[in-house]
C-alpha cells in the first residue's frame, strides 16, 4: 500500500493516550438484522461512551498532546459530535474549549456541548461557515484550531477502531464506514489495509451530501453548493485535499444512499438490534438495503458511529414508514 499520512505505529501509540472508556467497544454479530439484509452482519458499537460517538477517540489524542504542550484553549467547528467530544476531553485536562456550530445543528448535540462546559458560538449558516468562523477565531485570538480529519490526531484516534476490527478479521469480508470529513474512513481504512488487506473497505455517504464520494470517484476535490440530508454528521461540502489523498489509497469503494434507506436502516437498528442511532450511524445498513445482491451471502461489519439524535425528529423518522 502507498503511504498515507497515517502510520500504524503512531496509531498504536495514540491508543495509549485514549481514556479506556472509549476503547474495546462491542463488536458482535447481530443475527436479528440478518433476515432483513440477506447477509451476516457484525456491529461495531461506538455509542456506549460518555459522548455517544466515536469522536472521543480522536479528541483524547488531541487534548492529551495539547495538554503536554501547555495549551490553554482550543477552538473547533462542529456539527455536534466533535464539539461534545473535545469538550469532554478538554474538561478533564484543564483545556478551555470553544465550539462553533450552525444554529441549525441538532439541538440535543448543542445542549450537550454547553453541558460539558464548552463555550458555544452559533453561526447563521451551515457547517462550512462554522469552519470559516472557527479559523477566524483561532487567527484573531492566537489559539489552536482543531480541524477534524485534517488534524492527523483525529484520524489516529478514529483509526484505533481499525485496530480492534483487525483483531476480529477475517470473520467478516467487508467493512461499511460512514463518510463525512474522512477521519473515520481514512483511519479505519488505513489500519485494515495494513493489517487485514483482504477486507473490503466501503465508504457510505448520503446522496444529499455527496462531495467526498464524488471527489473519490473523480480523484479530485469536488465541492457542492449545498447539502440536503438528515445525516448532519456527514453533511460537509468542501472535502479536504489531504484527506481525499488518503481516502484514495485506502477505500475500495464509495457509495451514495437515499434518505429513505437511511431511515429504514435506523428503524432496523431500533427494531432488531435495540439501538437508537443518529442517521450517520445507519449508513452502513442503508448501503446493504440498497444493494442486497452485492452483499448476499457475505459477512459485513458496520461501524455504528454515533447516537446523538434529536428524539422528536427520531420518532418522526422511525414512525414515518420510510418517508421524510
Amino acid at each position: 500500500m502507498e503511504q498515507t499520512r497515517l502510520d500504524t505505529g503512531r496509531i498504536r501509540a495514540a491508543r495509549r493516550l485514549i481514556d479506556p472508556v472509549f476503547l474495546d467497544t462491542p463488536l458482535y454479530r447481530c443475527e436479528a438484522l440478518e433476515p432483513g439484509l440477506g447477509c451476516a452482519v457484525s456491529v461495531k458499537l461506538e455509542t456506549a461512551n460518555p459522548v455517544r460517538s466515536f469522536k472521543g477517540r480522536g479528541t483524547e489524542v488531541v487534548a492529551s498532546l495539547l495538554g503536554g504542550e501547555g495549551a490553554r484553549e482550543v477552538v473547533c467547528a462542529s456539527a455536534g459530535n466533535l464539539g461534545q467530544a473535545l469538550a469532554w476531553s478538554g474538561r478533564g485536562r484543564g483545556l478551555g474549549v470553544r465550539v462553533v456550530a450552525s444554529r441549525f445543528a441538532t439541538r440535543a448535540k448543542l445542549d450537550r456541548i454547553r453541558a460539558l462546559g464548552a463555550t458555544l458560538e452559533l453561526v447563521d449558516g451551515d457547517h462550512e461557515l462554522a469552519r470559516e468562523r472557527a479559523a477566524e477565531i483561532a487567527r484573531y485570538d492566537g489559539i489552536r484550531l482543531v480541524e477534524d480529519s485534517l488534524d492527523i490526531e483525529t484520524c489516529e484516534g478514529a483509526a484505533t477502531i481499525g485496530l480492534e476490527l483487525a483483531d476480529a478479521a477475517p470473520s467478516f469480508d467487508a467493512v461499511l464506514i460512514a463518510l463525512g470529513g474522512g477521519a473515520l474512513a481514512t483511519g479505519v481504512g488505513h489500519v485494515l489495509k495494513a493489517l487485514a488487506p483482504g477486507v473490503e473497505v466501503i465508504c457510505v455517504q448520503p446522496l444529499g451530501a455527496p462531495a467526498m464520494t464524488r471527489s473519490w470517484r473523480q480523484r479530485r476535490v469536488v465541492t457542492t453548493e449545498s447539502a440536503d440530508t438528515i445525516a448532519d454528521g456527514v453533511a460537509g461540502r468542501f472535502p479536504i485535499p489531504a484527506v481525499l489523498d488518503d481516502l484514495l489509497l485506502v477505500a475500495d469503494d464509495a457509495v451514495l444512499v437515499q434518505e429513505a434507506s437511511i431511515i429504514a436502516g435506523m428503524r432496523m437498528l431500533h427494531d432488531h438490534a435495540g439501538l437508537i442511532v443518529e442517521p450517520s450511524a445507519a449508513l452502513g445498513i442503508a448501503a446493504v438495503l440498497e444493494d442486497r445482491d452485492r452483499f448476499a451471502g457475505r459477512h459485513v461489519a458496520t461501524v455504528v458511529c454515533g447516537g446523538n439524535v434529536d428524539m422528536d425528529a427520531y420518532r418522526r423518522w422511525i414512525g414515518a414508514g420510510g418517508k421524510t
